[in-house]
């Protein structure tokens, strides 16, 4: 079984949690939503998904990865030309 599939079977044994989600407008960098999208797709989630579990990873201090999943991000960031760093996050400016 891949390990979209373990990790939705394990899911699946979980009580589920009811939430209320809201539709919201975020602007992000290019290249990380590129990242982004395709790191949801490679683990067959919704980015909203996605980003909800690297925060809420984020709100109790863990990473939200593994080894093999941060390796896929470092040739995302390859791929979409991203070499930003968690150093520029507050530093980030608008072009143009």
């Amino acid at each position: 079984m891949s390990a979209p599939a373990n990790k939705r079977a394990r899911d699946a044994a979980i009580a589920p949690v009811t939430v209320e989600r809201v539709q919201t407008g975020v602007r992000l960098e290019k290249r990380m939503l590129k990242v982004l999208k395709a790191l949801a797709e490679v683990h067959d989630l919704s980015l909203g998904d996605l980003l909800e579990g690297i925060v809420l990873h984020a709100f109790d201090g863990q990473c939200a990865f593994g080894a093999d999943t941060l390796a896929k991000i470092a040739d995302l960031k390859r791929v979409y030309g991203l070499e930003l760093a968690a150093s520029a996050s507050h530093r980030m400016v608008d072009a143009g």
